[in-house]
């Protein structure tokens, strides 16, 4: 496995991911209470990650360094987002968060993983990037609070895809280490949950309480992809093409949620897709 390079399986894996990440954020948006929701993704990512833990070989020991700093970066990660959805507005806090980490990734892959980047894959990074930039600038410009939210956000996003991207490489069970990151990573924000929202929790209809679940599982299996994937080609590269999730996001929105597509986001959308196209040709 050449690490500067981006295998067409690695890049179908990253793109099936973006597709269920976009799903489960989906999910997670339409439940009204965030902490609640945060709480049931939580929950139903334990109880995906648990097979994996009882199934796959453990981690290697070079590996576990890696998975507790990205389990401590991933609180911060939670709260950070949670912040972003209370005082920012959907459509824009999370793209410009999504878009800032792919180049960052690309950086920090540069001075910790040694990546050297042929100028194709880097013009694919920086075009993705852009073309997530445009859903944020085209429209409102988001407030002081929420925009700082979204930056701690996308750097944030950063740190534990570079992290993990070393950690499941010396960890030799990808499988192992996402089962091990996300039964641990996920125990923060159900506790607090059903400390502070058990009452709410009761009372919710089991409609809520699936849905919540489901999208923990889904969670679980779309960064799963995104881990093997990062065993098999580069890290930034991989880290836009994840952050392809945003435009999957927007065609959800059209289609589920009849929101308009709008020209924006035909704009964005043909700026993701040269990208793509430049990340598998370089």
């Amino acid at each position: 496995m050449d690490p500067s390079t981006l295998p067409l399986t690695a890049a179908l894996a990253v793109l099936a991911a973006a597709v269920i990440h976009a799903t489960w954020n989906a999910i997670a948006h339409g439940i009204k209470d965030q902490l609640l929701a945060f709480g049931l993704i939580g929950v139903g990512g334990i109880m995906a990650a648990i097979p994996l833990v009882v199934v796959a070989a453990r981690p290697g020991p070079a590996s576990w360094p890696y998975l507790a700093g990205s389990v401590a970066i991933h609180v911060f990660y939670n709260l950070l987002l949670m912040r972003c959805y209370q005082v920012g507005e959907f459509s824009q806090v999370y793209p410009l968060a999504r878009g800032i980490s792919p180049l960052v990734v690309t950086v920090l892959a540069a001075v910790f993983v040694h990546e050297r980047l042929g100028p194709a894959l880097v013009a694919g990074v920086l075009i993705i990037s852009a073309g997530l930039a445009v859903l944020v600038l085209a429209g409102r410009p988001p407030g002081r609070a929420a925009f700082l939210a979204a930056v701690g956000t996308g750097l944030t996003i950063a740190a534990y895809s570079t992290v993990d991207g070393i950690g499941v490489r010396l960890s030799h069970s990808p499988a192992g280490y996402i089962g091990w990151l996300m039964v641990l990573e996920s125990l923060c924000v159900p506790m607090a949950a059903l400390t502070r929202r058990r009452a709410v929790l009761a009372a919710q209809p089991p409609r809520i309480l699936l849905s919540g679940l489901a999208a923990g599982a889904l969670s679980v299996l779309a960064y799963g992809l995104v881990l093997w994937a990062q065993t098999r080609g580069a890290l930034a590269p991989i880290a836009s093409l994840r952050e392809t999730s945003v435009i999957f996001g927007a065609v959800l929105g059209t289609v589920v949620f009849r929101e308009p597509f709008g020209r924006t986001r035909v704009a964005a959308t043909v700026l993701v897709v040269a990208g793509i196209v430049l990340l598998n040709v370089g």
